[in-house]
């Protein structure tokens, strides 16, 4: 039978075919849905972990321990994982292991650009990377095998495009798969130096019988439709590839990424004396093929970054410029904003009218860099804010007031240790945890904090009062307050940051967007009151806007979070 699938989906349906047990991931899109599709299968245990490297950690355990195990992220989230996987390759696994890794092209919803592949060469990995959602179930399935056929985790590699489209995918039946007898192997799995400097001569091995492998694989497929040109390429640039070129082109499409063939290709280009690589982000097939002595065209021609497209390569690569119809009118800006009713939004105003120096941090709440709040001057990555800011004021002393902002998932993902480095080096700072009871950014999941696991049990609720003052913050300077009152908000931040100890002020409200929030009726505008003054602007929510000269609520929208009522100084809202 056949449905049609989101790529993420896709995976997971791989994930229950291929018999795995157990499923350990951080949320981060465009990854996210695998791990919450796999929790709907009820013979794979799924959960979210703190943070990724915990999550690999987990998986390599539940492989080690005789089971198939996944672990997801985004490509960022890879950077956090990377202890566990350099150190996963020498050790092996037991029963398959596979680590989804999602990059963004584009960066919908990222920091950056960067690219996977350069983790599994680093690595000495495996890395396999699919076009389609068809090609998703399949490519995870047999990564399940190539992991046990060569004692390693395997890299699936997704891209934005991949994981959220959809395609027809034929759906199989769950193959299982016994777990494997526990044996003490500590030669293979404590990496102390004599036993790793073994090991490392093992993965050496396995990298050798893989090149062999990468030239026979039905993963690389070779169409031939004779020609000049051939077209090297994989994942889902080859989708844009056949949509420009068609049967004008030869392909090679390339599904193991490392290792990449080598007779394959130069007997491809034997055939071919015109040869295209195309890839999106960094030339690594490129740089392959010049290392096998070929002339390519590539990178010469194709950006370095962003997404490619069909039009885009009919640009550069045949000449042929897009036929755009013209617009009338210039479309309007959707910059993004904080939802109506965000809990975020008031802590962000009163920064900025306090005029404090803000260090960021990576969730919702990096919307509070954008106008017109604009009250961040700093976000790098996940857990950043706290130890950045700690830099900033050993370098800089306290002439000024610093504060750092970081979300509650963010928190305990990896702003703990930050916190713990202020504490032990006696830094001075306040850190505003925007608790707002759930994993926002990343579409709803639950996290350490909000007493549920991914799969519906109740867990511990964790008290962020408690752990904060375990960290060793001063009791009396751990304070949890309502962003939505702005004068209480602005009293507690005022009084913490002119404290002479690190503090902590928790800005704790339900996101607007949760079911359980009871929604107040909207905010109504009198209109003899209101005097077009703009104050209600400030706050930068979608709801409100002045038509001649009049504050207008968009009802549609508006929870009734009274923010604005609080900034009309003639009780007009």
């Amino acid at each position: 039978m056949k449905q049609l699938l989101l790529g993420n989906e896709s995976v997971a349906r791989g994930l229950w075919e291929a018999g795995v047990r157990f499923v350990s991931s951080y949320p981060g899109t465009p990854s996210t849905e695998i791990t919450e599709f796999a929790a709907t299968y009820p013979e794979m245990y799924a959960e979210w972990a703190p943070n990724e490297k915990v999550a690999l950690e987990a998986a390599l355990g539940a492989a080690v321990g005789g089971g198939r195990s996944f672990c997801g992220m985004k490509h960022v989230g890879l950077n956090v994982a990377a202890d566990p996987l350099f150190v996963a390759g020498p050790t092996g696994v037991g029963r398959g292991m596979v680590i989804g890794v999602a990059d963004d092209p584009g960066m919908h919803s990222s920091q950056n650009e960067q690219d996977s592949r350069h983790y599994a060469i680093a690595a000495k990995l495996p890395m396999v990377e699919p076009a389609n959602a068809a090609e998703c179930r399949d490519y995870t399935k047999i990564a399940y095998d190539l992991s046990e056929q060569f004692d390693t985790p395997v890299l699936l590699r997704l891209t934005t495009r991949v994981s959220h489209s959809r395609s027809p995918v034929e759906l199989g039946e769950r193959h299982e798969v016994e777990i494997l007898p526990y044996e003490k192997n500590p030669g293979k799995h404590v990496m102390m130096p004599a036993n790793a400097k073994k090991r490392h001569v093992v993965v050496e091995e396995h990298l050798r019988q893989l090149e062999e492998f990468a030239e026979v694989t039905p993963l690389n497929t070779v169409e031939e439709n004779g020609g000049e040109i051939g077209i090297i390429t994989a994942g889902n640039c080859w989708n844009y590839a056949k949509e420009t070129f068609g049967k004008n082109a030869s392909y090679i499409k390339l599904g193991l990424l490392n290792p990449l063939p080598k007779k394959l290709i130069l007997d491809f280009a034997a055939k071919h004396p015109r040869l295209i690589v195309i890839e999106e982000l960094d030339p690594v097939i490129e740089n392959h093929c010049k290392t096998l002595g070929l002339t390519v065209t590539g990178k010469d021609v194709l950006p370095l970054c962003d997404e490619y497209s069909e039009e885009l390569l009919r640009s550069r690569l045949l000449g042929i410029e897009p036929d755009f119809c013209e617009v009338g009118a210039a479309i309007p800006g959707r910059p993004p904003v904080l939802c109506p009713g965000c809990p975020h939004r008031g802590v962000f105003y009163t920064l900025q009218k306090l005029k404090l120096r803000v260090s960021g941090d990576i969730g919702c709440y990096t919307l509070g860099a954008v106008p017109p709040l604009s009250a961040i001057d700093s976000v790098y990555c996940m857990g950043a804010s706290i130890s950045s800011l700690h830099g900033t004021c050993k370098v800089r002393g306290e002439e000024d007031k610093y504060v750092a902002v970081i979300g509650d998932s963010t928190f305990m993902h990896s702003g703990l240790t930050g916190l713990v480095n202020v504490v032990y080096n006696g830094g001075n700072t306040t850190t505003l945890i925007l608790d707002n009871s759930i994993t926002g950014m990343t579409g709803h999941q639950d996290n350490p904090l909000t007493g549920k696991t991914l799969m519906g049990t109740p867990a511990p609720n964790l008290s962020l009062e408690a752990i904060c003052a375990a960290l060793g913050i001063p009791a009396d300077h751990i304070r949890a307050v309502d962003p939505n009152d702005l004068a209480a908000l602005e009293q507690v931040i005022r009084e913490e940051v002119a404290a002479p100890c690190p503090s902590v002020v928790i800005c704790r409200r339900p996101c607007a967007l949760l079911k359980s929030v009871k929604k107040n009726p909207p905010i109504q505008v009198d209109a003899d009151k209101c005097v077009g003054c703009k104050s209600c602007m400030r706050i930068g929510c979608p709801c409100i806007s002045v038509t001649d000269k009049k504050a207008k609520i968009d009802e549609s929208m508006c929870v009734g979070c009274g923010l604005c009522s609080q900034m009309c100084r003639f009780g007009a809202l």
